[in-house]
């Protein structure tokens, strides 16, 4: 058995400081589930599953938040999702 050796680490920090952003989609009674599991898998490259799990949450509680990141990587997919006549939106 050998003894624990002790070895010195250096460890380098740096912190981003990144706002993080969510798009929340809005339960409607005009679309069907289909149409938006089709378009979380065409926008935000959502599994089947995840985009089935994310309508279900939608009809149910009335919105969901389907992706995070930056003001600038959200607001395209959220301009997307509402020129197939979904309601969402980037909230912080």
């Amino acid at each position: 058995m050998q003894p624990f050796e002790e070895n010195d680490v250096e460890v380098l920090e740096e912190v981003v400081d990144t706002d993080l952003y969510n798009l929340v989609v809005f339960n409607d009674d005009v679309n069907t589930f289909d149409h938006v599991i089709d378009t979380l898998i065409d926008v935000c490259d959502h599994t089947p599953e995840q985009a089935e799990q994310c309508t279900v949450i939608i009809h149910h509680k009335g919105k969901c938040r389907v992706k995070n990141g930056s003001w600038e990587e959200l607001v395209p997919k959220r301009n997307e999702i509402c020129r197939r006549g979904i309601s969402a939106e980037v909230l912080k």
